[in-house]
């Protein structure tokens, strides 16, 4: 083959290749599900390094943070789409969501405990009134677990919390933490604090 005809071919392939690699990105871009709620780490204490999952009980978020204080921090969590709790988590933010945290120790200290609190108005804790809970509505039905602690306690009045129990977490380990979050009437915007107990002394 000639030298210029083989530049010729060359170019053509580049061009095809670019061409099918652009068709790829859109057709994948239009087809991936955005998730119904974003989560933020905005107000310090942790850092989130990644998430994944649409939020639902075979396919759960996952948020692997590494948490860099021994008292509490707060994951700001937020709808991204219209809310409607008998929609379809594919379409609407429903007010239920399954959720993995995925928790690395780097505040220094030991870990005996963790305790989850629900807060639909920052710095207050969740009433029953509101909606929001750890699946209240199922409370003969456990749906909280973790690796790190054996034992998992619900505490629904006058607050929305779940503590861990009956393990550890040393500096640089991780945790890992399993439960449900409903609410009868999504909020827009809500927190869930977060905060490791050490020991007294």
């Amino acid at each position: 083959m000639e030298y210029g005809l083989f530049r010729t071919a060359i170019a053509t392939m580049i061009l095809l290749s670019a061409i099918t690699a652009e068709g790829l990105a859109a057709d994948a871009t239009e087809t991936a599900i955005p998730p119904a709620y974003a989560f933020s780490d905005e107000l310090g204490g942790f850092s989130i390094v990644t998430i994944h999952g649409l939020g639902t009980r075979d396919d759960p978020v996952h948020i692997v943070q590494r948490f860099g204080t021994a008292g509490p921090a707060t994951l700001v969590i937020r709808a991204t789409r219209p809310i409607n709790p008998f929609g379809r988590p594919t379409d609407y933010s429903t007010g239920t969501i399954y959720m993995v945290l995925d928790i690395t120790n780097d505040s220094g200290v030991p870990w005996i405990g963790f305790e989850l609190e629900l807060q639909e108005k920052y710095e207050e804790p969740s009433i029953f009134g509101d909606g929001l809970s750890f699946d209240q509505r199922r409370f003969d039905r456990e749906t909280a677990s973790s690796d790190a602690f054996a034992d998992t306690h619900y505490d629904f009045e006058p607050y929305d919390r779940l503590l861990f129990e009956n393990g550890f977490v040393d500096p640089r380990k991780r945790a890992e933490f399993r439960f449900l979050i409903t609410d009868l009437t999504p909020a827009q915007t809500f927190y869930v604090r977060l905060d490791p107990r050490i020991p007294a002394s």
